[in-house]
This record gives C-alpha cells, sequence and structure tokens, in this order.
C-alpha cells in the first residue's frame, strides 16, 4: 500500500460499522449530562501553548515530551489540546462566564498526545468531560460521582469500581511531598529512570508507577491520608457520608493521585479490570486553583473527564451496543427513466414522515439485484417502483421479514399504507 493513503501511526479512522458503539456511549452522557442541568461548550483543538504550560505543569510528562506543539506563521507558539479542562477554564474566563455564576459545563472531541499507543489508548484520542465552577462542599463532588456512575451503568459497565483519594491542600501537600521525596531518596537505587526523573518535579506521580518493579518502594512510601489538614479531611469525611447514604460502595485509595499539577483536593477513578493495567475509564477531581493560576479570579472548581476509546472497547466486548439504524423502507427503482418521478416521491414521504427513514437505490440494476441490497441494507420493506407501477399510478409493498403479504396500493394511499406498517418501528424513534 502506497505511503501517501496510510494513516499515521495512533491516529485511527471510526469506521461506519464502529460508529453505533460510538452514539450509543456519545449519546448516554450527552442525556445524563443534561438532565443534571450541565450546558455543551465547544472548545477549540488549537489553544496557546502557555495555556498547558502554566495549567498542567511545565515539567510534567505531557508538556515536556507528549505535546503536539508547532509555531504559526507569526510565530505564534501553539498546541493541539492534549485534554480539555484548561481550554474549558480559559472559555469561562475570556467570555465571563464565571462572573458571579456556577456554571455546569460539558464538551466532546479529539485530544492529542504523542505517547506510545497501546490499548484503548491512541495519539488522537476523544474525551467527554465534566466541570463545575463556583461550588465549594463536597455535595457537588458527590453528585458528579453520583452522575458518572450513572452514566457508566446507563452503558452496562455495572463491573467498574470506585476509587477515592483526598490530596489536601497545597500546604499538606508540601509537607507530604517532602516526605515522599526523603523516601524515595532513601531507596534510589530501586528507582527506575521515570521515578528518578520525576523525584524532583513530580514525586507524587511516582505513586502511580505501573512497574512491577517499583512496588514494594511504593508501598512502603509514606500514606498521604495521614498528612491531610483538618479541613480537607472533614471534607472526605463528609463527602464518603454522602455516598454511603446514596448507597455508592468505594474503595479509598491513598496512591490515587492525577497526572496534572492543578489537581487538589477529592479524586477519584472509575476502574474496570478488562482493560490491563491501564484500567481507569473515568477520573476526576478538585482542582480549585487552577482558574486563578490561567489568569482569572480565585473560583473553585471540580470536573471529570472519560476516554471514548476505552468505554467504546467496553460497551461492545460486552455485547451492549444497540444496532445502528437501519432504513425503514428501501425504494427500488428498476429503470432509470423512473428515477426523476421516483425521487420526488422519496422527497414527498420525508416531508409528509419527519422519521421515516428511507433509501432509493441508486446504480440501477434488475429488480432482483436491488432486492437483495434493500435486504443488505435492513430495511423493513422493500418500495418497487418500476414502469408498470408508474403507469398506473401505484407502489409495490414488499416486507423484507415475510410478516405481510405483498401488495400494490395507489400511490396517493402509500403515506397511509406506509404509516400503517411501519407503525411500531416508527413509534420506538
Amino acid at each position: 500500500m502506497s505511503e501517501t493513503i496510510q494513516n499515521i501511526r495512533g491516529f485511527g479512522d471510526i469506521l461506519p460499522t464502529e460508529a453505533p458503539a460510538w452514539g450509543f456511549v456519545e449519546a448516554a452522557f450527552s442525556h445524563e449530562l443534561e438532565r443534571d442541568g450541565f450546558d455543551r461548550i465547544r472548545l477549540p483543538i488549537v489553544e496557546k501553548t502557555a495555556l498547558f504550560a502554566r495549567s498542567i505543569g511545565e515539567v510534567t510528562d505531557i508538556v515536556e515530551k507528549e505535546m503536539y506543539t508547532f509555531s504559526d506563521r507569526n510565530g505564534d507558539s501553539l498546541t493541539l489540546r492534549p485534554e480539555g479542562t484548561a481550554g474549558c477554564v480559559r472559555a469561562g474566563i475570556q467570555r465571563g462566564l464565571l462572573h458571579n455564576a456556577t456554571p455546569r459545563l460539558w464538551y466532546m472531541g479529539p485530544m492529542f498526545r504523542h505517547e506510545r499507543p497501546q490499548k484503548g489508548r491512541y495519539r488522537q484520542f476523544h474525551q467527554i468531560g465534566a466541570e463545575v465552577f463556583g461550588l465549594t462542599g463536597p455535595d457537588i463532588d458527590a453528585e458528579l460521582i453520583l452522575m458518572s456512575g450513572r452514566i457508566l451503568r446507563r452503558l452496562g459497565l455495572d463491573g467498574v469500581r470506585l476509587e477515592l483519594n483526598n490530596l489536601g491542600s497545597p500546604a499538606a501537600r508540601a509537607d507530604y511531598r517532602q516526605a515522599l521525596v526523603e523516601h524515595f531518596l532513601a531507596h534510589e537505587s530501586a528507582l527506575d529512570e521515570d521515578a528518578r526523573r520525576r523525584l524532583e518535579s513530580n514525586p507524587l506521580r511516582i505513586l502511580d508507577s505501573k512497574n512491577p518493579a517499583m512496588e514494594p518502594v511504593v508501598a512502603t512510601a509514606p500514606d498521604l491520608l495521614d498528612y491531610l489538614d483538618a479541613e480537607s479531611q472533614a471534607h472526605f469525611d463528609r463527602l464518603k457520608a454522602i455516598l454511603d447514604a446514596a448507597g455508592q460502595p468505594y474503595r479509598i485509595n491513598s496512591r490515587l493521585v492525577r497526572g496534572l499539577d492543578y489537581y487538589g483536593g477529592t479524586v477519584f477513578e472509575w476502574i474496570s479490570d478488562d482493560l490491563g493495567a491501564q484500567g481507569t475509564v473515568l477520573a476526576g477531581g478538585r482542582y480549585d486553583g487552577l482558574v486563578e493560576m490561567i489568569g482569572g479570579r480565585p473560583t473553585p472548581a471540580i470536573g471529570f473527564a472519560a476516554g471514548l476509546e476505552r468505554l467504546v472497547a467496553l460497551v461492545e466486548a460486552l455485547g451492549n451496543v444497540p444496532p445502528g439504524p437501519s432504513p425503514h423502507a428501501y425504494l427500488v427503482v428498476p429503470d432509470a427513466e423512473g428515477m426523476p418521478e421516483s425521487l420526488a416521491l422519496a422527497e414527498r414521504l420525508r416531508h409528509q414522515h419527519a422519521r421515516l427513514r428511507l433509501q432509493v437505490h441508486m446504480g440501477g440494476g434488475s429488480v432482483k439485484s436491488q432486492l437483495r441490497r434493500a435486504d443488505r441494507s435492513g430495511a423493513a420493506l422493500a418500495l418497487i417502483h418500476g414502469a408498470a407501477e408508474r403507469a398506473a399510478g401505484t407502489m409495490t409493498i414488499k416486507d423484507m421479514r415475510g410478516h405481510r403479504e405483498q401488495t400494490t396500493v395507489a400511490v396517493d394511499r402509500l403515506s397511509a399504507t406506509l404509516e400503517d406498517w411501519l407503525a411500531d418501528g416508527l413509534n420506538r424513534l
């Protein structure tokens, strides 16, 4: 195959056979987010590089090694967005959405990171994210957690589990960071290359190591929850009480951290055991300092993001994807001379039945071959509009599933007949 028609490694196509699963996942999120009062925001794919350097952290793996960054013709440094929260915060500040308000925003679309492609992870990947601004209490933390669990259950993912942690205040994290550095320095010979690099820049990320050889040194590290300040502990206790009252199971994981520098306070993940080591399907937490860091007024915030590739893989593996929409009817046109009249008739039918899915055969062929196409399309009915039918002002209707006998009706009765034959299918739309 010529290299000119090969896609770039890590940038995949979503084929028509895969689209129903994507639509199923996207629709579940959209439905539940809108039920809970979230408004959709559409963010640009390209942002100024400084936005991510400031928000994510200049010494993180994402900024140092993974971002797709380039200079435009004006010499400005631009970046394909590696995540959605920073852009959402930028829009909130720039467009005045955060002023004396508590907006609930959600977004969906592609993100970009130059990392090693692996199962469920690509260089162009897709996320759905939700962000809430201006609320400080554990009640909004709990609502996001409960809502995200409801979305996953709607997708049929009953096997995922919830893990919780609290990263504490900046001062508490600073104390804990120092204790971590001292611990890992005392075991420096056991650290792998990634851990050594993170030791000075972001030692909390060492706790998230997936290297089995690192397990002993990570397991003996100081416990973050022992360093929590009183306010964070009280917030965490109230959050757990709300989840307990709602009957939501969870596991406290004091090693749970987030990969981005701006998180603090509540963090959570929904995890599947069916995706290997990289089992997180939805994750989020508080980032109360990010709005001010980017240039806005101090504003508390919390959000989550979910990777669509992983969710699609899970729902497909479980067989939870409903079939894609097939045509209700397939219009068979045996001769080219009849196409103008047939197309005009098809347009009238679509106008009369706004939900009717009607496919007109194109490309000619015998009635037999067109009926085979109609069958492969999944259509319930075939409408045959040949020369004889046109001359008589009629339409032949063939039930492709054999529930009714083939019949011929006058064109002026066609609309009512279709409504009768397709009543169940149309009502389910």
